[in-house]
């Protein structure tokens, strides 16, 4: 079986924090190739993503999805209808991965280049890349194992820190669809 894409995070994490302690930052050379790596991991991802959407386009499945999308926390009203293909859906979801991807990127640029923050080049030129090629999409589009089981869109959402503050996770059952449709909520195709 495995272990889960977390524990190995953190394995990954902790040796890679006492393989920093031994890198030599001083040294403009070493750190010159550490922000090298950093950005060749980020190439790589980009590249895997950019391949993850011309695969959704060239396959462009019409098949519609129906699913009840969760209320906001905190919100009282009822979780809303949304019908789309399963197209649009693997692109929206494509987009954001990729849209959180830029973020880290975005944010790693602020701890290094602002706080002088060497260490997390060395974790992060690693665990978003083993991420990329862990997500629903790339198992599906890349390494081509069927949408069933935990592939079965729409994607369950990981059990993180902040995934029960979230709202819980899509209800793609009939019983589920079919109480959203009687109800009203939602239901404007996305296209």
């Amino acid at each position: 079986m495995g272990l889960s894409p977390q524990i190995t995070n953190l394995i990954i994490i902790l040796g890679m924090m006492q393989v920093a302690k031994k890198i030599p930052f001083e040294d403009p050379n070493v750190l010159n190739l550490c922000r090298a790596l950093y950005a060749l991991s980020n190439v790589v991802i980009l590249c895997i993503h950019l391949y993850i959407m011309n695969t959704i386009n060239k396959k462009k499945d019409l098949t519609t999805l129906k699913y009840v999308e969760p209320a906001p926390m905190g919100s009282t009203e009822e979780g809303k209808l949304v019908t789309t293909t399963i197209h649009a859906y693997d692109l929206a979801q494509s987009k954001q991965l990729l849209r959180s991807q830029m973020m880290g990127v975005f944010m790693m640029g602020v701890m290094h280049l602002y706080f002088k923050y060497t260490n997390p080049l060395l974790i992060q030129s690693i665990i978003p890349l083993k991420g990329a090629f862990e997500s629903n999409l790339a198992k599906i589009h890349i390494f081509g194992q069927p949408a069933s089981g935990d592939l079965k869109r729409p994607f369950k959402q990981s059990a993180g820190l902040m995934a029960g503050l979230q709202g819980g996770a899509a209800q793609s059952d009939k019983k589920a669809v079919e109480a959203a449709e009687r109800a009203g909520r939602g239901g404007a195709k996305e296209e």
